[in-house]
Formats: structure tokens, C-alpha cells, sequence
């Protein structure tokens, strides 16, 4: 498969790849990245020259935040419509599941990530330009678009994860999971044990990588996923000091050891949600023992941020193709289209369908409510009919107003699973709960036949009229 440099000569042959030269690693690249999210279909953004470090030593943000860069990442067919990315993302998951065991890691004795090896004296972290995001971020964070490499102890079973990282000093890294993700569940079986975990962690590579390491996908299967979606085996380097599997064509890899009895104030940090939900904790190092990395590394960057941002657009897209599947697997037909709003962090979940019995519309609800991936994803859940496109916020924001009414439409559940990530939530708490709120904003189906016919232009006019004033409308 491409390493990361094949990908970025792909999209600047494309247009979609703008370099920035003289920012400072010191909030400068992190305004700069969130500015460029804000504009229609953002370019990638390749970040040089960066303050204080030598030319090479890059930074790249912006990888996936438009429907284009994110078809070729996940080897799709190109596209420029989210909702056609959606569509795709639906049916290519089950095919690239089931053939997952087809595409084991290929082991190699050498690639690009051996250019250059440092151990023991010779680490020094702050060699890269990791940046500082925002302004109220606890530190350097060199770990936002990582894969981070574990190992289950009982099992065997590998783990590639993305976790936010932060730069302690040139030798030390902090590691903020939270519970329940498996590379957590690693390190709190080596330290139930009294042991040391052995830890490996890519800072730079192809994408699809990051994207496959931040899905929830069964144990041990990140590695032959990545495999699958890109149709031939991902080359991997035994690691030498941990014996974990690594990228060959990684731009910076370092290994290293969490010990059972240290850790350190990590945080805060501007998380997806938009806030600094979380603040600063102690949380587990890594002493870092091995660094590699390529000439001229790229730190591949995918900071979170206040919505829209590159994360919350991929995520979108796929928690959305993720939900859809998951709501016919439940039985719910006619679901015509989902869309989990990327300016709401995914909190917002739209779903449209045909209404086919009376309380489909609450039926589809519910379970959307419930199905939403990350337990507090899914706060507010709207259901409208199948002529309003999901991902028209202006068309959605239409049928919420014309076809529903609060005291009928709208109702609350109560209880439901958050967690220490929910913003809405004071800490410390006893136990994280939150609540949903669902409306339907479908025509009342007792009359449907009789709601108010809403104004169209039909397609045959509309093609009249633009031939008749090409260029200028």
C-alpha cells in the first residue's frame, strides 16, 4: 500500500495540498489548521520550516476533512458528496470485515521508518516539532493522529489505537485512554500484574491508518483491516526492544515501557467535543527507550477542536455510515439516509426514512438514541421523511419547524450512558449519565395524505431555465 508521501503527492496532483512555511509550532499551527477547517472544502495543510526546527521536520493536519481526500484514503471510488462517501462507507464495511483474515500483516526486515535509529542517551523528543494546540492545552502534543501498538498479555491479541500523546520532557510522553478502549485494557492488565507494558507508537503514516486505528473494530483486528481496505498486506518491522509490530513506512515510530507505578498530571486538552471536558489528571508515561523516524519525518497531526474540524467530519461520515447499518440490522426499514452533523460533534444524529406503520418515526428514534456509537453520541436524535436530505442542515432545520409539534414530537430518555468526556456533565461525578432528547419531524402519519403539499420547482423546469440562462444562474 502507499506510505503517507504517495498519498501527498496524490492529493497536491489534485489540488487539495497547500503548504504553510514559518509557522510556530507554539499555537500557530493549531489556529492556523482551525481557520482552515472552517473553509468550504478545505485543503490539507503541510506545515515546514516550523520555528525553531530545521526544514524537513514537518507537520500535516487536514487529511480527511472534505469527501474527496477521504474516498482516496479508504481507497474509494472519487467523489465530492458526503452523502455518496456515506453510501459507499455502508456497503464497503461488511466486505471489508470479511476479508480482514485475508490480510495479516506482512512482516519485513527493513523500510523508510530504519533511516534513522536512536536508543537509550540518544532519544530526544523534542528533536520534532510537536505542536501546541490551543491556548489552554496542558502542553506539546505529538499524539493526535497517531497508532499506538499494544499487546494483550493473556491473549496475545495486537491493539492499534489512536490516544492523545503530550511531550513531558525529551524522554517521557504522557498516555490519556479512557476506559474500555483495548490499549487501556492493556496497560491495566500489565499493571494488575506489577509489570512494565510494552508500548510502540507510529507518529506519522498512510492515513487509513489512523482512521482504521480509531475505529472500534474486534480485538486484534486493526492490522488485517487496514490490509483489507487497502486490497494487499500492511508491511510491518518487528520493533526491537518490544517485539511489536510497526509500520515499515512510518515517517517517526517510538517504543518504549509504561511502568505499573508512575504517572504523571496530563491535560488538559481542547477535545472533539469543542471543550476541555476531562482537565488535567494523572495519567500513565511512557519512557520512551527507542525513537525511529524517517529523513525529513512528518508528524501527522488530527487535533480535535470546536466543530467543524478534520475530526469531526470523518467521524461523521463514518459513525454515520456505522449507524445506518446498525439501524437496519435492528430491524428498521426504509431508512433512507444518516447523518451525525459534524458541526454538532456527532451529539446530533439526523435520520431520514419512508414512514411505512404508524410509530415507525419513534421506533427509528429510540434506537437511533441508543445505537449511536460512544455511548453520549447521539443527544439530540431528529427523524425526518425521506425527501429531506440528512445532510442539509437548512432542509432539516425546515422539517423540524414545519412538521413537528414540541408537545407531541418531542420526548426525553432518561438515564442513558455517558462519559467523564460529556461536557455537560460537573465532575467529579458518581457515575456519568446523560439524557437524550428525540423528535420526530415526519408528517403526521394519521394524515399524512392530507398534510399541506410542500412548494417544489420540478427537474424538467429546472433544466429549462439553465439552458435558457447559461452562465448566469
Amino acid at each position: 500500500m502507499d506510505d503517507l508521501r504517495a498519498w501527498l503527492d496524490k492529493v497536491a496532483g489534485r489540488g487539495e495540498l497547500k503548504q504553510v512555511d514559518g509557522a510556530d509550532w507554539d499555537l500557530e499551527i493549531g489556529c492556523v489548521t482551525a481557520l482552515n477547517w472552517a473553509r468550504p472544502n478545505p485543503p490539507a495543510l503541510l506545515f515546514d520550516n516550523i520555528l525553531g526546527y530545521p526544514r524537513g521536520y514537518r507537520v500535516l493536519t487536514g487529511v480527511t476533512s472534505n469527501a474527496r481526500r477521504t474516498a482516496l484514503t479508504f481507497n474509494l471510488k472519487e467523489t465530492t458528496s458526503g452523502k455518496e462517501v456515506i453510501d459507499m462507507f455502508r456497503t464497503s464495511l461488511k466486505e471489508w470485515g470479511q476479508n480482514a483474515g485475508k490480510y495479516p500483516p506482512e512482516w519485513v526486515s527493513s523500510g523508510p521508518v530504519l533511516e534513522n535509529v536512536r536508543r537509550a542517551d540518544g532519544v530526544d523528543l523534542l528533536k520534532f516539532p510537536a505542536p501546541k494546540y490551543h491556548e489552554l492545552d496542558g502542553g506539546r502534543y505529538i499524539g493526535t493522529g497517531d497508532a499506538v501498538i499494544t499487546k494483550d498479555p493473556e491473549t496475545g491479541d495486537l491493539n492499534m489505537g489512536t490516544y492523545r500523546i503530550q511531550v513531558h520532557d525529551g524522554k517521557t510522553l504522557g498516555l490519556f485512554s479512557i476506559p474500555g478502549k483495548h490499549g487501556r485494557m492493556h496497560y491495566e492488565k500489565y499493571r494488575a500484574a506489577g509489570k512494565p507494558c510494552p508500548i510502540a507508537v507510529s507518529f506519522g503514516h498512510h492515513p487509513l491508518v489512523l482512521r482504521v486505528a480509531g475505529m472500534e473494530l474486534p480485538a486484534g483486528q486493526e492490522f488485517n483491516y487496514v490490509g483489507s481496505v487497502a486490497g494487499e498486506p500492511m508491511k510491518v518491522i518487528r520493533e526491537e526492544l518490544t517485539g511489536l509490530p510497526v509500520p515499515a513506512d512510518s515517517e517517526i515510530v517510538i517504543a518504549g515501557f509504561c511502568p505499573p507505578d508512575r504517572s504523571r498530571p496530563e491535560g488538559p486538552f481542547g477535545e472533539w467535543s469543542g471543550y476541555y471536558a476531562s482537565g488535567e489528571s494523572n495519567a500513565p508515561i511512557i519512557e520512551v527507550e527507542r525513537v525511529y523516524y524517517r529523513n525529513d519525518p512528518i508528524i501527522l497531526g488530527s487535533p480535535p477542536g470546536k466543530a467543524p474540524s478534520d475530526t469531526s467530519y470523518i467521524r461523521g461520515v463514518m459513525l454515520s455510515a456505522l449507524l445506518h447499518n446498525d439501524l437496519e440490522a435492528a430491524g428498521v426499514p426504509d431508512v433512507r439516509g444518516v447523518w451525525m452533523g459534524e458541526a454538532a460533534s456527532q451529539m446530533l444524529v439526523i435520520v431520514s426514512i419512508k414512514q411505512r406503520y404508524a410509530g415507525h418515526a419513534k421506533q427509528t428514534a429510540v434506537l437511533a438514541s441508543q445505537l449511536a456509537r460512544r455511548g453520549f453520541w447521539g443527544r439530540y436524535v431528529i427523524v425526518v421523511d425521506e425527501d429531506i436530505d440528512p445532510t442539509n442542515m437548512q432542509e432539516v432545520l425546515w422539517a423540524l419547524c414545519t412538521r413537528s409539534d414540541p408537545e407531541k414530537d418531542i420526548d426525553i430518555v432518561r438515564r442513558c450512558w455517558s462519559t467523564i468526556m460529556d461536557p455537560i456533565i460537573r465532575k467529579p461525578a458518581q457515575a456519568y449519565f446523560n439524557s437524550r432528547a428525540i423528535i420526530d419531524a415526519c408528517k403526521p402519519f394519521e394524515w399524512i395524505n392530507e398534510f399541506p403539499q410542500e412548494i417544489r420547482i420540478s427537474p424538467e423546469l429546472v433544466e429549462r431555465v439553465k439552458a435558457k440562462w447559461k452562465g448566469t444562474i
